[in-house]
């Protein structure tokens, strides 16, 4: 079995050595020689729009996916036509417009925060009558981990927020007083079969997700199920997704959607049963899927723009350290640690440890 991934970064990375095991091979397209994923497979150099090596990449794999949506959803519609791309194109387009999104929750009566689309700096001054303050403007394709968007809060801000996107196409969105963040990760195969992970409970900060925790048998575990099953059942949706959610008032509403593996699931490696990265191979290779449960008590946190000492992360019991072969750079992704312990305080004093390094090294905060 061959999987082709477009894009060679750590989220190819782990879904290659998750792979590795089961027997399958990988042949990766990115543009960097120095991609970390590109070690474990045949890589193919190049700019993701060249179609003679999407020809190449269709004629070698037997299925294509790929690990982040900024992907043009042109070039999955294009390899679609020459081998089967999992998840669909049509999943990536509605992930990469974040207006056809929010539209898209609302077709599934999955509630959002108060939204408008913003074309004009007039549409922006109109939409704050009615979305009120604070609010965040939104670039409506690409931007992550806090990219292309800007904090609202009085109207003195809207003529230099405007200026500030240059003009893009864009959406806003009112803030919402939520108790916390929440992501709920599920896997489903051409079969149909799905299997939903427990809940991940976030924290970011700046934008960046910092650290994920797992939950057992959260109160809003069957609402989170039903609002991911119904992207599952519109999009007829195969591999891995992920579904970002703030719960406000014992509510649930949807922030995000994406269409690949997730930063928030990555406790999964050593935490459940089968991990996402696992579970997104078999679903795309349409092979039975694996259990989602929990080993015990699980969680992540992310080391964001260098990496402390290595011995001091090892040192700590129950940690396990993932480096992504990336250089130190403010604001990268650099590695992280997944934590798993049979009890509770064993698995609060392992994250605290984390945490303490976590900092020290994040030159961001």
């Amino acid at each position: 079995m061959k999987v082709g991934i477009l894009g060679g970064g750590q989220l190819a990375r782990m879904l290659a050595l998750a792979g590795v095991p089961l027997g399958i091979e990988f042949i990766i397209l990115d543009p960097s020689a120095e991609a970390g994923a590109v070690r474990l497979g045949e890589h193919l150099q190049g700019d993701y729009d060249d179609k003679a090596l999407l020809t190449q990449l269709a004629e070698k794999a037997d299925v294509v996916t790929y690990e982040f949506e900024n992907v043009p959803s042109e070039v999955a519609a294009f390899l679609s036509e020459k081998t089967t791309v999992y998840p669909s194109a049509n999943a990536l387009a509605v992930a990469q417009d974040r207006l056809v999104e929010k539209n898209f929750f609302h077709q599934l009566n999955i509630p959002t925060a108060p939204f408008a689309n913003i074309t004009s700096l007039e549409d922006l001054q109109q939409a704050m009558t009615t979305i009120g303050y604070p609010a965040i403007l939104k670039s409506r394709r690409m931007g992550y981990d806090g990219k292309g968007q800007i904090v609202l809060k009085t109207a003195d801000d809207l003529a230099p927020a405007w200026e500030s996107i240059q003009g893009v196409p864009s959406i806003v969105e009112g803030f919402v007083e939520f108790t916390r963040e929440i992501s709920i990760l599920a896997a489903r195969n051409p079969k149909g079969e799905v299997v939903y992970y427990p809940l991940s409970e976030n924290q970011h900060s700046q934008g960046i997700l910092r650290v994920s925790e797992a939950q057992k048998n959260d109160r809003m575990q069957a609402k989170a199920q039903k609002y991911v099953g119904y992207l599952l059942k519109e999009l007829d949706y195969v591999g891995l997704i992920a579904l970002e959610l703030f719960e406000v008032k014992g509510k649930l509403l949807a922030n995000e959607f994406a269409p690949r593996v997730h930063n928030s699931g990555h406790w999964t490696i050593e935490g459940a049963k089968t991990s996402q990265f696992e579970n997104h191979l078999r679903a795309i290779l349409d092979l039975p899927l694996g259990s989602a449960n929990t080993r015990g008590f699980t969680g992540m946190v992310n080391f964001i723009s260098n990496v402390p000492d290595v011995e001091k992360i090892l040192s700590i019991p129950n940690a396990h350290l993932h480096l992504y072969d990336k250089s130190a750079r403010k604001g990268r992704k650099v590695a992280h640690v997944g934590i798993c312990s049979n009890n509770r305080p064993n698995f609060f004093s392992a994250l605290m440890s984390v945490l303490e390094l976590a900092v020290q090294c994040n030159v961001d905060d």
